[in-house]
């Protein structure tokens, strides 16, 4: 039960962290990106050693596909990132009320400038290298257990300043579902793409990183 409970604690955090910066802070992407980044690095500090620090659904699917994760953790730690995922957004929604701003601005992830192609395949391509880091600087042979989290949040910020004004640079499903399932409108109904392209990526990714060696 604690690393499923770590697994809420840190997905909790990376939403109330990242989207309070987009929605209470105002920041900018680099505020944005470095919001996400040290929420995921702290968070992998603080609970690396108990669940692994996933906080993810696309990076437990690649953990699962590289058995690191058992089918049973793998449900376990998905159903407990989204209710942690939710339970920051409800938390946001209320602050944002508090403060008499709209609340159907979360900072949900959505893609009003591109098609929802174009969005699908930057969301692969940005969950791909994302997950492939974490797979090869968490691996036992190659891997540095010490830096494994700085290295992972650096990834994170950088690739969300990147998709920031593309897709929202969600790179990951459960991320995304509480912030929309909140605000609902385009974010909910287009959720889709949050949903399925980071699951590839993170495909993608077990098996790009198996090759590389990072399961051997």
């Amino acid at each position: 039960m604690q690393k499923y409970v770590a697994e809420f604690i840190g997905t909790f955090m990376l939403v109330f962290a990242g989207t309070g910066a987009v929605v209470l802070a105002k920041g900018d992407p680099l505020t944005i990106g470095l919001a996400f980044g040290l929420a995921i690095t702290i968070m992998a500090y603080a609970f690396g050693n108990v669940s692994g620090g996933n906080f993810n659904p696309a990076v437990s699917l690649a953990m699962l596909i590289n058995n690191r994760l058992s089918l049973t953790e793998f449900v376990g730690y998905v159903i407990s990132q989204f209710l942690g995922a939710i339970a920051a957004s409800a938390i946001i929604k209320t602050l944002v009320g508090d403060l008499g701003l709209a609340t159907n601005q979360l900072g949900q992830t959505d893609f009003p400038k591109i098609s929802a192609g174009t969005a699908f395949w930057v969301e692969v391509l940005i969950t791909f290298i994302f997950i492939l880091v974490i797979l090869m600087v968490t691996s036992d042979r190659l891997g540095n257990a010490n830096l494994a989290p700085l290295a992972i949040g650096l990834a994170l910020a950088f690739l969300i300043i990147v998709a920031l004004n593309l897709t929202g640079g969600s790179l990951n499903p459960a991320r995304s579902f509480g912030p929309a399932l909140m605000a609902g409108g385009s974010a909910l109904s287009h959720y889709w793409v949050y949903l399925l392209a980071p699951l590839v990526g993170g495909a993608l990714a077990a098996f790009a990183g198996r090759w590389f060696g990072s399961e051997a």
